[in-house]
């Protein structure tokens, strides 16, 4: 036998024992966001169904910090490329390259593996604001401009950017205050120390239904089964409209496939449970490509899609 051919032997066989031994202890999953958000909770109802596939239990660890990108870093960098760190993702990932100075590329140094779902946004106001609609809060905004303020999880996350992009395509000066998590907006939003809030309805929902707040639009381009009498933003005179919070997961490029194949089966395992079904349906959420390949596809045009924004001045660098 070739010396070739005798180098080559072990790797062949290297591949089917890493499958059938992967994963030898427990799976990490990566949630870079604060506690209590709609990521902590949609992980939660994913982490323990995947562990019936796996075989190993699924530990949650929080890195919350800078929009994401703390602990979306950590995986792209510092985590070992072996399947047992799993990132779960949102929107920060796809517009972080476009808008910031980031310690990591999460293009090249990110695998993805399985889409999750998108989630549009509520546009809440305190129940004793004075705005009834979308309408309304634009007037302010133009008969006022920096007085009316939103709230947000912190710089650079989905409640950042979508009142971001409203201001934008309104073309008013609105005035951003950021909080750590979107569970500190709401005293001061229920108080009217702060305008609005676009808030992902994983979180917001709960709040609009028990009369905490008042949803008067809808970030998506349909209205939401849940709140038919709310129209959408792009209903009350900004037509091109559209803001929502994707959620997907991603490991550490590098990782075997067979890995990143029962990472994945795992996961779409837990996405069909009844649990999780359940809270992507309290969320209006609206499917993603579910396989690694075609999640990747949609992956990079959102990178692309936000890139071009900046571009076409639609939205500023945040550094």
């Amino acid at each position: 036998m070739h010396r070739r051919t005798l180098l080559a032997a072990p790797a062949l066989l290297a591949a089917p024992a890493f499958a059938q031994g992967f994963p030898d202890r427990p799976v990490t999953m990566i949630v870079p966001y604060a506690p209590g958000g709609s990521a902590d909770v949609l992980a939660r109802a994913i982490g323990p169904v995947m562990s019936e596939v796996l075989g190993q239990s699924v530990v949650i660890e929080l890195r919350p910090g800078a929009g994401g990108n703390i602990g979306a870093a950590y995986v792209a960098n510092t985590a070992r490329a072996d399947g047992h760190t799993l990132l779960f993702a949102s929107i920060s990932l796809s517009t972080a390259p476009a808008l910031q100075n980031i310690p990591f590329d999460p293009v090249k140094e990110l695998v993805p593996v399985a889409g999750l779902g998108a989630i549009p946004s509520l546009l809440i106001v305190s129940p004793e604001s004075p705005f009834r609609s979308v309408e309304d809060l634009l007037a302010a905004a133009r008969a006022r401009p920096g007085e009316i303020s939103y709230g947000s999880s912190g710089p650079a996350t989905g409640s950042h950017l979508a009142g971001a992009l409203l201001a934008s395509e309104a073309r008013v000066e609105m005035t951003h205050v950021p909080y750590r998590g979107s569970g500190a907006v709401y005293p001061d939003l229920i108080a009217q120390r702060i305008s609005f809030l676009l808030d992902v309805m994983g979180s917001s929902a709960p709040q609009a239904v028990a009369g905490a707040v008042r949803a008067i639009g809808i970030s998506a381009t349909a209205r939401a089964g849940a709140f038919p009498g709310v129209p959408t933003i792009a209903e009350q005179g900004l037509p091109g409209y559209e803001f929502l919070t994707w959620f997907g997961f991603f490991a550490r490029t590098g990782t075997p496939e067979a890995a990143r194949d029962k990472l994945e089966a795992a996961l779409r395992h837990a996405i069909a449970s009844p649990a999780v079904q359940e809270r992507l349906a309290q969320a209006s959420a609206v499917p993603l490509p579910q396989d690694g390949q075609a999640f990747g596809t949609w992956y990079r045009e959102q990178v692309a899609r936000w890139q071009g924004m900046v571009a076409q001045g639609k939205l500023a660098r945040l550094d």
